[in-house]
């Protein structure tokens, strides 16, 4: 379940919700992971303002804007990488109403280690994540659970 951090200087964008809620759900369309509750709930975007000054380049510029996806290992081909990032430079310049913060905005893919990813009290390999997807989906299709 990717988790998706957002810095920027306070006051950069007026919707800030909206904008968590933009980024986790194109993460969620790129992975390509099924439109179930365990992905719904637990794919979630935070939007970190930082006081003025608090940011700088070499040259002392404060108006750029970070971005860290966390996914688990293996999430992201290269197509789906590319994607994100050219998708998440567009919400993010978007959600600013500032076209020109596309240049000035850098967008960091990590992936976490297999067991390195917490969910529910246990840290998940990628083939239990899986599982438990599968899991559900079953359920869902049963009518055992509502999306």
């Amino acid at each position: 379940m990717p988790m998706i951090d957002v810095y920027a200087t306070a006051g950069t964008f007026a919707d800030k919700h909206q904008l968590a809620k933009d980024l986790a759900s194109t993460l969620r369309i790129i992975e390509g992971v099924p439109d179930i509750p365990m992905f719904r709930q637990n794919t979630a975007g935070f939007v970190h303002e930082m006081p003025q000054g608090d940011l700088s380049n070499i040259d002392g510029d404060t108006n750029y804007v970070r971005v860290q996806v966390l996914t688990n290992a293996g999430a992201l081909d290269r197509e789906k990488q590319l994607a994100v990032v050219s998708q998440f430079t567009e919400l993010v310049a978007r959600a600013a109403d500032d076209p020109t913060l596309a240049e000035r905005t850098w967008v960091l893919l990590t992936e976490a280690v297999p067991g390195g990813w917490g969910l529910n009290g246990h840290a998940n390999t990628n083939e239990e994540l899986v599982a438990a997807a599968r899991k559900q989906i079953g359920e869902l299709q049963a009518g055992k659970t509502s999306p």
